[in-house]
């Protein structure tokens, strides 16, 4: 994919909590920009969206920073993530990645088409579309990774379970969404919209305000993404800036409460989780 940057961006990414002209590796470098609270996230967001114009802003909230050898952050695929130690997986980790993934894209079209779910012919049709149901499931590991339109949502996320007292959120760049799928061939990579894939019976990414993203062309196979260097297959070069923040002082019980775990996965009146949970105990 192509590196963000190559036209001027404005980012925060270090202590000073002021925006200035950065490169992609500035801010992958960087330690992060601190916030006080939610408000404070949302109004420097509104800043970058208004300097960053020619890029749609999307969200990931972690609860740890994580770099590569380079010391810049990385924010891969659950597929192609590294292990503990950060070594990138080998060529026989990724080709059972592979074939676990094709098993479960398999027996999710199968559940898909008895379950009667709306939309079963693009399921059938479309692999992307079954990737996005398999990551934000968490079948498996897939080669797209999860994001989100909404702020709070990200922060809810970096927040919970979070025993580190350090929550991140990445502010990810991407190029003009238009409908369910969007793909740049000169930006190297698509968008996928949960809300428009997945069919109404799937409440979670409707809750989570969910996108997905993802190389273009998308690897079809372990051969095709063997081409790729290990570098290129990572979102951190669409990272336009870097936050963090201490759960515990950051949010506000009555003008901005943290989205609790039950509203994240509603998975009790969700009947897609339920598919999905038939599914992995088959893989």
């Amino acid at each position: 994919m192509e590196t963000i940057g190559k036209y001027e961006l404005w980012s925060f990414f270090d202590e000073s909590g002021s925006i200035k002209v950065a490169s992609n590796t500035d801010v992958r470098k960087g330690q992060g920009c601190p916030v006080k609270s939610y408000l404070d996230l949302a109004t420097k967001i509104a800043e970058l969206q208004f300097r960053n114009r020619n890029n749609v802003l999307l969200f990931r909230g972690q609860n740890g920073d994580f770099h590569n050898r380079q010391k810049n952050t990385t924010i891969k695929s659950s597929l192609f993530r590294p292990d503990a130690k950060g070594r990138n997986p080998s060529k026989e980790v990724l080709l059972k990645r592979f074939e676990t993934l094709q098993i479960a894209e398999e027996k999710l079209t199968e559940a898909y088409v008895s379950h009667n779910f709306l939309g079963k012919g693009p399921i059938q049709r479309n692999r992307v579309l079954r990737w996005a149901i398999i990551q934000h499931y968490e079948i498996c590991a897939t080669p797209l990774l999860d994001v989100t339109h909404s702020i709070r949502i990200a922060a809810s996320f970096a927040s919970m379970d979070n025993h580190n007292d350090k929550a991140f959120i990445y502010v990810l760049g991407i190029p003009n969404i238009s409908g369910g799928i969007t793909a740049s061939s000169e930006a190297g990579i698509q968008t996928i919209r949960l809300s428009s894939v997945c069919p109404p019976q799937a409440i979670r990414p409707h809750i989570q305000e969910g996108y997905l993203l993802g190389e273009y062309p998308e690897y079809d196979s372990f051969m095709k993404s063997d081409s790729y260097q290990a570098y290129e297959i990572d979102f951190g070069l669409r990272l336009v800036a870097k936050f963090y923040f201490h759960p515990k002082d950051f949010w506000s019980s009555e003008t901005f409460p943290q989205v609790p775990r039950d509203a994240l996965y509603p998975n009790k009146d969700d009947l897609m989780y339920q598919m999905a949970q038939e599914i992995k105990q088959q893989l």
